[in-house]
């Protein structure tokens, strides 16, 4: 049975997910979920993902959401495809301590930050100024950490390309074409871990 991701192409959520499956080099079915007609509120979709939010994931007769559960799932029961993305012993513990950073640091300012630099254009919506100012401060110190942490290894990780990095991938690669940009761009060894990702 090959894969399904139940989402939609602009979901952050989703892009990890997909991110994840072309790394690993698997097939999948994208079923997509047509949110501005409500589809993952309705019931067929709520019995994938109890929560209406997308992506929504299968594999066989297992159902997942929760796009970072989703990419570690992928990672370990097909870690023999693929990209590694994963470590061994104690490195994964540094993986795992950076997929946190991502989850909790750095993902909640720079996806304010997406939301008010790229999606309220397309939805014909006002970018909030002060909430672009509060989340680039936020993020800003956030991308010092990591800017410490990139003098000592070339990914978040470690030496290798893991699950630490990709997490960051869709939020990040939305920010590059904002004004935000700039904040990577002054940091020299993240602005060399996101152009290598």
């Amino acid at each position: 049975m090959v894969m399904k991701v139940h989402g939609a192409v602009l979901s952050t959520a989703a892009m990890r997910v997909f991110a994840t499956l072309y790394e690993k080099d698997l097939e999948f079915e994208f079923v997509p979920v047509d949110m501005g007609a409500g589809e993952h509120k309705q019931e067929r979709f709520l019995a994938l993902n109890p929560f209406g939010q997308v992506p929504a994931f299968e594999d066989g007769d297992l159902q997942l959401f929760e796009s970072r559960a989703i990419t570690q799932y992928i990672a370990f029961a097909y870690k023999d495809k693929g990209t590694p993305l994963l470590c061994e012993g104690k490195p994964m513990a540094t993986v795992s301590v950076w997929m946190e950073v991502e989850a909790h640091q750095f993902d909640t300012a720079a996806s304010k930050l997406q939301w008010e630099l790229m999606f309220k254009s397309i939805f014909g919506m006002a970018t909030d100024a002060a909430v672009v100012e509060e989340n680039e401060a936020k993020l800003s110190k956030v991308l010092d950490v990591y800017e410490a942490r990139l003098s000592q290894s070339k990914y978040m990780g470690g030496d290798c390309f893991t699950l630490a990095d990709l997490h960051h991938l869709p939020v990040l690669t939305n920010l590059m074409g904002t004004t935000v940009k700039k904040l990577f761009d002054a940091r020299p060894k993240v602005s060399a871990w996101a152009a290598d990702i």
